[in-house]
This record gives C-alpha cells, sequence and structure tokens, in this order.
C-alpha cells in the first residue's frame, strides 16, 4: 500500500479513538451520573478499566516501542468483549426506559464496529511489532506519528523515554490486574458484573 494513503487511513483510526472511545463515552458518564442510570453508570466504569489500556498504548507508542502494535489490537478486542459480555448489566440497561439508553445502545454498536475494523487494520501492520528498529522500513513509523503528537501537544519537553516508561509500567501493571481478574474474579462470578 502507498504510504500516503496509510498515514491517511492511522489518523483517521486515531481520530475515530478519539470519538468513539474517549469524547462519547466521556459525555455519557457525565449523563449517566447525573441522571441516576445505574446500569449504563455500572457498564461505562467497566468500560473505563478495560480502555485504560488504548491510553497505555498510546504512551507505549509515544517511545516507539512495537509492543504498541499488540496492544492496540488487544485493546480493541477486549473493548468489544467489555461492551457485551456482562450479563447482568445488559438485562437491566435492555430493561432501562431512560433516555440515555438509545445513545449507548447506538455507541455500543457503533464502538464495537468501529474495535473490530480497527483490530484487522491493525493487524495487517502487527508485524510491525517484531521488526528490529534497523529494519523498521517507512511504513511502521507512520503508526506512532500521531501518539507523538500527542506528546507535543499534552508532554511538551519531556523525554519520550520517560513518558514510554510510564506505559511500560502501566502496561505490566494492566497484565497484572487482568491475570488476576481472569484467575480468580470470572471464575467466582461469570458473566455476573456486579453481585447485590
Amino acid at each position: 500500500m502507498d504510504a500516503t494513503l496509510i498515514r491517511q487511513l492511522v489518523w483517521l483510526d486515531y481520530r475515530l479513538a478519539l470519538v468513539f472511545i474517549a469524547l462519547i463515552p466521556f459525555g455519557m458518564s457525565i449523563w449517566a451520573f447525573r441522571g441516576g442510570n445505574e446500569a449504563i453508570k455500572r457498564s461505562l466504569l467497566l468500560y473505563w478499566r478495560v480502555a485504560s489500556l488504548v491510553l497505555i498504548t498510546i504512551y507505549l507508542a509515544i517511545g516507539s516501542l512495537g509492543i504498541s502494535f499488540i496492544s492496540g489490537i488487544v485493546a480493541a478486542l477486549l473493548i468489544v468483549l467489555a461492551l457485551w459480555f456482562w450479563q447482568d448489566l445488559n438485562e437491566d440497561i435492555a430493561a432501562s426506559r431512560k433516555s440515555l439508553k438509545s445513545v449507548y445502545l447506538g455507541w455500543r454498536w457503533a464502538t464495537t464496529i468501529y474495535c473490530l475494523l480497527s483490530a484487522v487494520f491493525r493487524l495487517l501492520f502487527s508485524n510491525c511489532a517484531f521488526v528490529k528498529i534497523e529494519q523498521i522500513g517507512d511504513i511502521c513509523p507512520i503508526w506512532f506519528e500521531p501518539p507523538l503528537s500527542f506528546s507535543n501537544l499534552f508532554h511538551n519537553g519531556v523525554p519520550v523515554e520517560n513518558l514510554a516508561f510510564i506505559g511500560a509500567v502501566g502496561g505490566i501493571v494492566y497484565v497484572l490486574y487482568l491475570f488476576f481478574f481472569l484467575a480468580f474474579s470470572l471464575p467466582k462470578t461469570g458473566r455476573i458484573a456486579f453481585r447485590d
């Protein structure tokens, strides 16, 4: 593929992520907390725990770390899973009659489609995670341009190595928490997110 087209698609992917993974759920979180919609509020709290891997991925990509290609794919798939997995939340949301419900359901479908397409697109470039820095070529560094722009906007003057370190520590904590959840919490609760 042409590098110019890939650059446009990568930037589009990051812009869509900003809309679907950050801005819309942030607005819905405020709406849910102010409106008292408990089911959607709980669903969004779980969503933010999972979606934090996207921010970790950005910090890893700021340092041009290849693992960011893999964590980006995993983040997209975990977000889809988190939006649909919880049986009790899905039932409570379906029974809800609040106006936020239709916005939430539309966002959930749109985010699911976006995340699956993003994961497939990122999968096409997953080999970049395993290429040595001296053999990286012209295409793989394109993926680091949006995170570096984010870094310049929010962390101007902070060395990229420090930001990558923050991403690496965040990634380790995330993996440990995920392992704990899969090994201990999930077998006890199954598809029930919150027990009374």
